[in-house]
């Protein structure tokens, strides 16, 4: 009997049964269906972190640094980057101002139920470097403006489109607090390309304005920075950037007259991917338990159509049929068995993960090539697994027992 004949009686046996070929197959739709689903959500949730720290910027250093004597160390840690401009890129203090409302003409941030009080910054001249920030209209923030305490902004984007709409605001003034600033550029949107759950996270992010640091002292209620961002050439320059600035902040601040702490967020970023490989991992395991149990379903079910045509199985030894062929014959039935469950479950996987993606992401999510083929490919090879022990038992069934069998 060739291998056509085989897998044409195989497909003749389950459609002869075929509720009872469907609910042995359901152990293995369920179980690839899970495994595609779990996997392909924490490798979407893998994608937006990915994109929300590049939008945000990469390869920063998180510099935080405070003197109990008073001194100031912005003047002194942007002279020192400056100098280490192998390693670094650009640097800047992060300072915000809180509770003071942007006005322009009618339009008020305080009455902005939907977003609320802007994010109000206060950097140098390297604040777009060290935060991934692009000018669509006007200019950035320039050395001098910080220098002179020129009382200038720069819009994010939806800041912009909330005071002004389709207005040009280049040139305009803005009353912050009680305060006039000038506007003199407005951002790019950021993350602009990025789709899904993420995506509404942007519009806070976007509606802020970025001012020189050295104007927050006309601001009531802003405080000397202790907080910095660096941002290094590439990732390959973060290390020695790290040990470079720290050094640095050892000869200003000992135990005694303060404290400092340098990072990188990168490494928290990495850390993330791992932890979402690890449960990746976790939960596709746990799924896999479904197709096991699915695989000793179709071990059952194998063994039950052994017994019920052990009297062919003699019949056919009796006539010269050899091992191998009635161990070839079941082995395709059971790998039959197990590759249609496979299929099916591969079209409800993509279904669940297509669902799954919208409801939980808010994104189209797809599962991927590899993973597919896979779920397909072992899910026959699974087949082949438990359905060796059948065969081989149909295999060796003496020709005489068997043509006893009722």
């Amino acid at each position: 009997m060739n291998l056509r004949q085989s897998f044409k009686m195989s497909m003749q046996s389950l459609m002869s049964n075929k509720g009872r070929a469907f609910l042995t197959m359901l152990g293995i739709i369920i179980g690839v269906a899970a495994v595609m689903i779990m996997v392909s959500v924490v490798q979407g949730q893998n994608k937006m972190t990915k994109e929300l720290y590049e939008a945000q910027g990469t390869n920063k250093i998180s510099v935080s640094a405070t003197s109990y004597t008073g001194l100031d160390l912005t003047e002194d840690l942007y002279e020192y980057c400056l100098s280490l401009s192998d390693y670094v890129a650009g640097v800047t203090p992060n300072g915000s101002v809180y509770g003071n409302p942007v006005k322009y003409m009618s339009a008020n941030t305080e009455n902005n139920k939907k977003m609320g009080s802007p994010n109000l910054y206060l950097g140098s001249d390297q604040y777009s470097i060290c935060n991934n920030f692009t000018i669509a209209q006007g200019r950035d923030l320039s050395y001098l403006d910080v220098k002179r305490y020129n009382k200038v902004i720069v819009l994010g984007s939806k800041l912009k489109e909330y005071l002004f709409q389709a207005e040009n605001p280049i040139g305009k003034y803005v009353a912050v607090g009680s305060q006039y600033y000038k506007v003199i550029g407005v951002y790019a949107p950021i993350g602009g390309d990025v789709k899904g759950k993420n995506a509404q996270s942007f519009d806070y992010i976007n509606y802020m304005g970025v001012m020189p640091y050295t104007t927050g002292r006309f601001l009531n209620n802003y405080s000397m920075s202790s907080d910095f961002t660096v941002k290094a050439k590439d990732r390959a320059s973060i290390t020695m950037a790290v040990t470079q600035i720290t050094g640095f902040l050892k000869g200003k601040i000992s135990q005694n007259t303060g404290y400092f702490n340098v990072y990188s967020p990168d490494t928290w970023q990495q850390q993330e991917e791992k932890q979402n490989t690890m449960m990746s991992l976790v939960l596709g395991g746990i799924a896999g338990i479904s197709l096991l149990v699915g695989g000793i379903g179709i071990m059952n079910i194998m063994l039950v159509t052994v017994t019920e045509r052990t009297r062919e199985i003699g019949i056919r030894k009796a006539i010269g049929g050899s091992r191998r062929s009635i161990i070839t014959q079941f082995l395709i039935e059971a790998s039959v068995l197990c590759g249609v469950g496979g299929f099916l479950g591969v079209a409800v996987g993509f279904l669940g993960t297509v669902i799954a993606g919208k409801l939980m992401l808010q994104m189209l999510l797809l599962p991927s090539i590899p993973m597919t083929l896979g779920a397909v490919a072992f899910s026959v090879l699974m087949g082949v697994g438990f359905g060796m022990y059948p065969a081989v038992k149909a295999s060796g069934l003496q020709p005489v027992e068997a043509l006893r069998a009722d």
